[in-house]
């Protein structure tokens, strides 16, 4: 089965609201965000820590950061190795991630979103139901990273150049994310 995406704002609101979801996020989520994609900056550099994975895991997921300190050094380096290898597979590098103690499949979307902003991200509820969907497996995430890409690569967004990871991509999930914030009220 092929999941199904509905974009649930409006195309030309789209920037806007990467916009004020980065205006309306607080300095705390800022510096977390900014040390995500530094920490992802230097696995992609070959840095494949406990202290690089920690930084991304805080930004999209502070209350399970305690269970990293369960993955030995070799085993972080190992994951870390596969997820930064540019010719892993998707599903190659979500399994390596997922092997950890304390990673998910949105938390390793994060991890990967930070390590390469420009071909991945994240698999996140807000962002989903902007989109009209809440499953979460592989395949669907497969699926869903590869709309997120049509979209992001059809214009309709720009990098945000000042922000963290300044991509077509993290702009669309910005705008994606602050929708459904806006809309909850």
């Amino acid at each position: 089965m092929v999941a199904y995406f509905q974009l649930q704002p409006a195309e030309s609101d789209l920037q806007q609201l990467a916009d004020e979801y980065w205006q309306k996020t607080g300095p705390k989520e800022q510096e977390l965000e900014k040390a995500a994609f530094e920490a992802g900056e230097s696995i992609r550099n070959g840095e494949y820590t406990l202290g690089n994975l920690e930084a991304i895991v805080r930004w999209k997921s502070e209350r399970v950061v305690h269970f990293l300190i369960a993955n030995s050094s070799e085993k972080i380096r190992r994951a870390l190795g596969v997820a930064a290898n540019p010719a892993s597979s998707t599903e190659a590098a979500v399994e390596a991630l997922t092997d950890l103690q304390g990673v998910d499949l949105p938390v390793a979307s994060a991890i990967l979103a930070a390590i390469f902003p420009e071909r991945y991200t994240v698999l996140d509820f807000r962002a989903l139901e902007a989109l009209g969907h809440s499953r979460h497996d592989m395949k669907f995430y497969e699926e869903y990273l590869a709309f997120c890409k049509r979209l992001a690569e059809s214009n309709i967004v720009h990098p945000q150049d000042r922000l963290p990871a300044p991509t077509q991509l993290r702009t669309l999930d910005r705008a994606l994310c602050e929708w459904s914030k806006s809309h909850r009220s």
